[in-house]
């Protein structure tokens, strides 16, 4: 149990990660994290998923449906839960998650810097732009990390998404930017582990030949899930495919925290 680092990849599926994210392989290989392939829920939407990794609640009834979806989420989250427990929470992610945990709708004039806020992310810095840098993101993350000294904090990037619409999962372009990603978080990871810091990450949903993420197939669906905490054992587990639900109730038992009723039991490590 102990302050936790949550990396979401947004658009990165799982056969891209596993084939091209060599930090993550060398890390697997030596023994320093476990890795497991999650199958996201349906519709495979950014919105509706970052609701499912913060509550384990599914959409129907979580009510948030569609990315054009503004509502603000109605369920216990991983924010409010740590909030709620004394832990600084903080976010480095896109708008939309603003809007879901704080305030909506969001106005970039006043909502992009969100310090000691009343809601469930207490210092949050969040960009609106889907080429914002992944690089200027992880500093984001990194600040609020190392100078709000936050316990739980999301780390949530745009850039293989934003490639992957342009350009498509098969494209070079998007091999690229997973390359770049994966080269990008080495030294942050490292530099955390050595604090004492658990990380999780993951990506929300994959990606398609066809530029876009909606169904039911494996690129859509299948994302990558490397663990970096003492408590769980490490290994290679990219054959077990755990529910995306799973999620929250790890970051839960990660951060020392009770789940929610509506999460389910934790059961795949």
């Amino acid at each position: 149990m102990g302050k936790t680092i949550f990396v979401v990849l947004d658009g990165l599926n799982a056969k891209t990660a596993f084939a091209h994210m060599g930090f993550m392989a060398h890390m697997i290989e030596q023994q320093q994290c476990a890795v497991y392939t999650v199958e996201a829920e349906v519709p495979a939407q950014s919105r509706p998923l970052y609701e499912v990794l913060q509550t384990g609640v599914p959409t129907y009834q979580n009510g948030i449906y569609a990315n054009h979806c503004t509502t603000p989420s109605k369920e216990v989250s991983v924010f409010q839960l740590a909030k709620e427990a004394g832990l600084t929470t903080g976010a480095a992610a896109y708008h939309w998650v603003s809007e879901l945990y704080n305030k909506s709708p969001f106005n970039p004039e006043t909502d992009r810097l969100q310090f000691n806020s009343a809601g469930y992310i207490q210092q949050g810095l969040f960009y609106f732009e889907d080429h914002y840098p992944d690089s200027h993101l992880l500093l984001d993350g990194d600040y609020l990390i190392q100078q709000q000294q936050t316990d739980y904090t999301l780390i949530h990037t745009m850039n293989i998404d934003d490639v992957g619409h342009r350009y498509g999962s098969d494209s070079k372009e998007y091999v690229q930017q997973t390359v770049a990603i994966d080269s990008l978080l080495a030294g942050f990871i490292l530099k955390w582990r050595a604090q004492g810091y658990q990380i999780v990450v993951t990506a929300d949903h994959g990606m398609n030949t066809f530029q876009t993420h909606n169904g039911i197939s494996s690129d859509d669906r299948q994302v990558p899930l490397y663990i970096f905490s003492e408590d769980v054992t490490t290994g290679d587990y990219r054959d077990v495919l755990v529910k995306q639900r799973q999620i929250a109730p790890l970051l839960c038992q990660l951060l020392g925290l009770t789940p929610s009723e509506q999460m389910a039991p934790l059961t795949f490590i």
